[in-house]
């Protein structure tokens, strides 16, 4: 019998049931649909920003580079901590304090009506783009798994996301986010405990990997290293804290609450970035041979080494459990993009429409529109995803990794800084956008790392010296060029010209000025514990009969342990949502 099956059908049915459990919730307005009217505690929060960079590539993609090149994978996800470190410090109330439904509001308000127009269509085009990476990312992974065709798997796993984002809304997507982020600490942390017991502890897995456990093979320049996290912590910071991004934060009940939630993503992200990545470290010396297990994949065998390591080292269930993980991560990361686009597309660019034509729309209305807008965006991320399957030349890491740095951050550019930079002109956003196109171009196709390194007179860089050092090149030149050249339009800021001078004075007072719950909040508080609570309970009693799939006994006792982990934590939001009012300003 395969108990692997079972597992996932009993994940996806929880999830459906999320959907349903919270659908009620986003029936009431498009703001409860985009961003639960902003009323959510902050550990929902938390755990959707925290999901939102924590996608199937994670387990696949980085674990195959985690698997070859040892610590240097961590680099990423240490900038992504301190990304949601400058969240908490900063950006993460600022953002709540905006005010508003939808990100490009949020540009509009900043930039006004012109410039929230050409980040609407640029960002909604980037996120179909990113979300079908990741649903590629996921569905090479589990056609491996199941031995199934690859087309069938991404089709029926993006199905799956449509509908939770369609049915529910935002209120679905990020209480799935917090049931996934407690499925994927269980996955991770028991995976680790295993790995580390049977490569002897730490300091056997240090000194007995293959090559240079910091280092990694093929790397003679370890400043490059040095570089490569320097340059990380510029391009994960500009691509999590800015307008666009912002919606993580839209839907906390208040600024306090707001800033927690950037602090909880902080500590899981910080805790994470080693967790995740010692199974593959161990597999490294367990299973040295682990990325010729599944040659069909071609370039990107080594994305398989978690399942490989879930398949020898741990007992009967866990690749279930694992793919449940994956699943978890990556339909958190598509259901959110599929919310955000439909609320930008309504917002920044149906309802302005309407309202050039002298025409409105009942929110009722808009919010049936939403629903397909979801439903349409699905679709799209899905044929993505299966036009993605066929560039296996490129591993999923390089691709993320290009993608972001030469598309992403030349985007993102203008709606980080523009949060500090309070006088530009209404030009400069999109104009700084095409510059840092140029400059990604320039950077690809004239300034190589072979050309770089003719300059400096040193030897020709290594394959994936090469890779970093055109990542190192591309980053920097964003940050130096583009942003600065964003700085620079300062110098021709003419408040006269300003048409939208009101408006952006009104903006970056509200940034200032903090947002307090309302009257009825200890309600929402309350049916969000209850709700989640039921939710996590069934999950702890799905693990508790893994516990009965014939295993040895240590096999057995790690599923006992995790199930009583997630029962505890369901309890406890019961009993929550069972208090007094009063102690909604205790969790």
């Amino acid at each position: 019998m395969n108990y692997d099956y079972l597992v996932i059908a009993g994940y996806f049915l929880l999830i459906l049931g999320i959907g349903f459990a919270f659908k009620n919730l986003a029936a009431k307005s498009t703001s409860d649909y985009f961003r639960g009217g902003g009323k959510m505690l902050w550990w929902m929060v938390g755990s959707t920003a925290f999901m939102m960079q924590f996608s199937a590539w994670t387990f696949t993609g980085a674990a195959g580079k985690a698997f070859t090149d040892g610590f240097a994978v961590c680099l990423v996800f240490f900038a992504n901590t301190f990304s949601y470190f400058c969240g908490w410090a900063y950006f993460a109330h600022r953002f709540r304090q905006m005010r508003v439904d939808t990100p490009t509001e949020g540009i509009r308000r900043r930039y006004g009506h012109g410039n929230e127009l050409f980040f609407s269509c640029a960002l909604i085009i980037f996120t179909l783009i990113n979300a079908g990476i990741w649903l590629n990312a996921l569905g090479v992974f589990s056609s491996a798994v199941f031995e199934s065709d690859i087309t069938l798997t991404i089709i029926l796993i993006g199905v799956t996301v449509v509908f939770v984002s369609v049915l529910a809304g935002a209120w679905g997507v990020v209480a799935s986010d917090f049931v996934q982020t407690l499925v994927v600490a269980i996955v991770s942390v028991a995976c680790a405990i295993i790995a580390l017991i049977k490569v002897g502890g730490p300091v056997e897995l240090v000194t007995n990997f293959p090559s240079d456990f910091v280092m990694g093979p093929d790397m003679n320049y370890g400043l490059l290293l040095v570089g490569t996290f320097v340059f990380f912590l510029a391009k994960q910071l500009i691509t999590i804290m800015n307008l666009h991004d912002s919606f993580r934060f839209l839907n906390a009940k208040d600024s306090a609450n707001a800033r927690k939630a950037a602090l909880l993503a902080m500590a899981l992200m910080g805790v994470g970035s080693i967790i995740w990545f010692i199974p593959p470290w161990a597999s490294a010396i367990l299973y040295p041979d682990a990325a010729a297990a599944y040659p069909e994949l071609g370039n990107k065998a080594a994305d398989a080494v978690y399942l490989v390591f879930a398949r020898n080292a741990m007992p009967v269930g866990t690749v279930g459990l694992l793919l449940a993980g994956l699943f978890a991560a990556t339909m958190s990361s598509v259901d959110s993009a599929l919310n955000k686009n439909s609320g930008i597309f309504v917002r920044s660019i149906y309802q302005p429409f309407l309202a050039r034509r002298n025409k409105t729309a009942s929110d009722r209305s808009l919010l049936n529109l939403s629903r397909f807008l979801s439903f349409l965006s699905g679709v799209i991320v899905i044929a993505m995803a299966l036009y993605f399957k066929s560039l296996k030349e490129l591993s999923l890491f390089d691709l993320m990794m290009s993608l972001s740095a030469m598309v992403q951050v030349p985007i993102l550019i203008p709606l980080i800084a523009g949060i500090i930079i309070k006088k530009t002109p209404d030009w400069a956003p999109w104009v700084t956008v095409l510059l840092g196109l140029f400059v990604s171009w320039f950077m690809l196709n004239i300034l190589t790392p072979v050309v770089f390194a003719e300059w400096i007179g040193i030897e020709p860089f290594t394959d994936r010296e090469a890779t970093d050092m055109n990542l190192i090149l591309t980053i920097g030149a964003q940050v130096f060029i583009t942003a600065g050249f964003f700085c620079a339009t300062s110098l021709f800021y003419k408040e006269g010209a300003d048409k939208n001078l009101e408006e952006t004075k009104r903006f970056f007072e509200d940034l200032k000025t903090p947002v307090i719950a309302g009257d009825d909040q200890d309600e929402y508080d309350r049916q969000q514990r209850r709700k989640l609570g039921s939710m996590v309970r069934y999950m702890g009693a799905g693990l508790l009969f893994m516990a009965l799939i014939p295993n040895p006994i240590w096999g057995r006792i790690v599923f006992l342990l995790c199930a009583l982990a997630i029962l505890t934590v369901g309890t406890f939001l019961k009993r929550s949502a069972s208090a007094a009012p009063l102690s909604s300003n205790l969790v």
